[in-house]
């Protein structure tokens, strides 16, 4: 059972999320390396410090979403691979406890932000689809922008989004879609943890 599984002890949450900061690391430097590039350069493509890229592929510290974004777009890969925790056959069905959950942006306030993997990654999948968990007060690193559309059903809890140069309050029902290349950005404005079920195309993450 991986870090979803709300029976897990703190330690076990613990060792899921250094576990997941290993794959990430190795996959990043595999990636990196298989394209020829130094550490150097790949920060400097990514604009970010080359030391904060060495913790990152050495499973020290998490990267924000937005520098992810960064970094895949310059290697020509994919942010779900990444992290996925086999390469092996696609699903059809993925039951409720056993669904990767991965953390990705810095704990700004609260508990953060998790997303929770309804479609684990896939070359053949068109759709990205996932649950993004976000506690009292966190909110998502951004804006960010990349291609695509997106779609969103806010399962519980309260919301700010913001696309482009517009802001909304979201309640548990509301729905919203918007062309990802326009900046966008959410958080947090209610006491308890919101969810929300969030579709885009192309898999971007």
């Amino acid at each position: 059972m991986n870090k979803i599984d709300t029976h897990n002890s703190k330690g076990g949450d613990e060792r899921s999320t250094a576990t997941s900061l290993l794959r990430l690391g190795t996959r990043l430097k595999l990636s990196r390396q298989t394209r020829g590039l130094t550490l150097k350069v790949l920060a400097a493509a990514a604009n970010c410090s080359e030391s904060l890229l060495s913790k990152v592929e050495n499973g020290k510290v998490s990267p924000s979403l937005p520098m992810l974004h960064r970094l895949v777009e310059v290697l020509g890969t994919n942010i779900g691979w990444m992290f996925e925790e086999s390469d092996g056959e696609e699903g059809i069905v993925f039951r409720a406890g056993s669904r990767p959950l991965i953390a990705l942006d810095p704990l700004r306030r609260g508990e953060g932000i998790s997303l929770e993997r309804v479609i684990p990654y896939s070359p053949g999948h068109l759709l990205q689809c996932n649950i993004h968990h976000i506690e009292a007060g966190g909110e998502s690193a951004g804006p960010i922008q990349h291609a695509g559309e997106e779609v969103g059903y806010l399962l519980e809890g309260a919301i700010e989004l913001m696309v482009g140069e517009k802001t909304f309050r979201l309640s548990a029902g509301d729905s919203f879609v918007f062309n990802s290349e326009l900046p966008h950005w959410y958080r947090n404005v209610g006491d308890e943890r919101a969810s929300i079920f969030w579709v885009n195309t192309p898999a971007t993450f």
